[in-house]
């Protein structure tokens, strides 16, 4: 498959622009670019390390923190209420907003974090794959739930036994929030302003709304889905 490329642009009123350029394999999701160097002391995987961490001390540095560390550097001088515009370039789409800073830097955020190598986030590929910049709410929950259901088709598919009370969903959210714990505590120690630490704050938030509120979300979608729930079984087959 084709690479990947997801080009995030941002335009303070100052006239400072910073490009951030996230370059992706096509058929796996994995970073086509080395990790930065050199890195940090932050990253370093013993470092305020995840209680959830499922990586071996062999590896010397978080794959989630060596990602971040160029946002971090490059923006953290900003603070989270900026004004900024932000232009986002992926596929043969183009799509600008006027925001805060830690609505854009949360933004692009979330497609580093799925696709950093970080087993905790790894689920996230799908939709990483399929990023929408600047989903509401309910955008964001319809994809989460489409994209775990789609999983499960592939697992019945593989005769795999499949979850259809999205209790698995639950549970990754789960662990991606002590994970965005662990990663806050070593963005706070680099003593920077506020703009990155809160954007990953705003990621946060979602993650831990979803297993409090998506059964309601999803039960204000499921009229959009009552032409599927009049079929019978013989239209189906």
């Amino acid at each position: 498959m084709e690479p990947i490329e997801y080009r995030y642009t941002f335009l303070f009123p100052s006239g400072r622009k910073e490009e951030f350029v996230i370059k992706l394999h096509g058929s796996t999701l994995e970073p086509a670019a080395l990790e930065p160097a050199p890195l940090p002391d932050w990253t370093k995987l013993d470092f305020k390390q995840c209680p959830n961490c499922t990586l071996s001390l062999k590896i010397t540095h978080c794959p989630l923190a060596a990602r971040l560390a160029p946002v971090v550097e490059r923006m953290g001088d900003v603070t989270s209420y900026e004004d900024v515009e932000v232009r986002v370039t992926l596929d043969e789409r183009s799509v600008t907003r006027s925001l805060t800073a830690q609505e854009g830097i949360s933004a692009m955020m979330g497609v580093i974090t799925a696709t950093s190598g970080c087993p905790h986030m790894v689920f996230f590929k799908p939709m990483a794959r399929f990023h929408l910049p600047f989903a509401n709410i309910e955008e964001t929950y319809y994809r989460a739930a489409s994209m775990y259901m789609l999983a499960q088709y592939y697992r019945w598919q593989s005769e795999l036994g499949v979850d259809l009370d999205l209790k698995g969903l639950h549970h990754f959210y789960g662990e991606v929030a002590k994970v965005n714990k662990g990663i806050a505590e070593r963005l706070r120690s680099e003593r920077r302003e506020d703009g990155t630490i809160n954007a990953l704050v705003l990621l946060d938030m979602f993650v831990k709304s979803l297993p409090l509120t998506i059964d309601d979300v999803l039960a204000q979608l499921k009229p959009l889905f009552e032409p599927y729930l009049k079929l019978s079984q013989n239209q189906i087959l």
